[in-house]
């Protein structure tokens, strides 16, 4: 991982939690994200420096599989997201990038478009979520398995680029199913507990077969690779002891990025500000990369 990658998201972190404001008065390009996840959706800002600046971070459940099931949901959580990051930045906002999980079909990754140009930007591109992953970890060799609400996409990186790439089902949601079915409660009081730190340990028989699986996905899309090294990145991620499973399981090492649901929101809003700086003849900043 990138040098500068852990502090990145850690200064995410702190402006989605609120912990850290934007001084008022600021001037310069801003640079905008959206993520439309399967129990997330993150709006997230950089400064003229690439820096995050300002973003929010909601539950919602407006897509399934990387598709927008709830397209007039997604356009209100959107839409006074933007309202509120506005309000705080003290400017409108008029654009953004979006970004879609890799084998959606075409007409669907235009829907993400379509929700934020519904919400009030206009949504100047779509990148695939490994790539945009990347922009943050700089991976040069190895496979990033990002683990989001419904899905596990898998991507294989050779020389810093997306050589093969995939999604498959199986994520953070089934964590809630297979809690909710073992304890008959509801859905929404199983996402509670698989949050909650004091059940987690308890839990950790329950869910591991639903890790496993996860890096069964893995090692199957793998499989006609030489990877030697794994990065894991999104919300389910965060599950204590789930990079422990999928390590032992695949034999490979295994890397946690540091908040792990953030890298790909931040990674589609650095592709917004390099894309720009690279459209405006600017040279965009150095991205240092790891050997994986």
């Amino acid at each position: 991982m990138q040098p500068n990658a852990p502090s990145w998201l850690r200064q995410t972190a702190e402006v989605i939690r609120g912990t850290t404001r934007p001084a008022p008065g600021l001037t310069g390009e801003r640079y905008v994200g959206v993520d439309l996840g399967t129990a997330k959706l993150v709006l997230l800002v950089l400064d003229s420096a690439g820096l995050p600046l300002a973003g929010r971070l909601q539950p919602a459940q407006v897509v399934r599989d990387g598709l927008v099931v709830d397209f007039i949901g997604a356009v209100d959580r959107l839409r006074a997201m933007k309202a509120e990051v506005e309000a705080e930045l003290g400017r409108e906002l008029t654009v953004a990038f979006s970004g879609f999980p890799p084998g959606v079909p075409a007409a669907e990754v235009r829907a993400t478009a379509h929700v934020v140009e519904a919400a009030g930007m206009e949504c100047l591109e779509l990148i695939d979520e490994p790539s945009a992953a990347n922009l943050v970890l700089g991976v040069r060799e190895g496979a990033i398995v990002d683990v989001g609400g419904g899905t596990t996409g898998v991507a294989v990186i050779r020389n810093g680029e997306v050589v093969h790439s995939a999604d498959e089902a199986t994520g953070g949601t089934h964590f809630n199913l297979v809690i909710a079915g073992a304890f008959d409660i509801p859905y929404e009081v199983a996402e509670q507990r698989k949050h909650d730190p004091d059940q987690q340990e308890r839990l950790l028989p329950l869910v591991r077969p639903v890790m496993e699986k996860i890096a069964t996905i893995t090692a199957r899309q793998i499989e006609r690779y030489s990877v030697e090294r794994i990065f894991l990145v999104g919300g389910a991620c965060a599950y204590p002891g789930m990079a422990a499973v999928v390590e032992e399981r695949l034999g490979l090492p295994v890397q946690l990025a540091p908040e792990p649901q953030l890298v790909t929101p931040l990674g589609i809003a650095r592709a917004h500000m390099q894309t720009a700086k690279r459209e405006s003849g600017e040279a965009a900043l150095e991205m240092d990369t790891v050997h994986g």
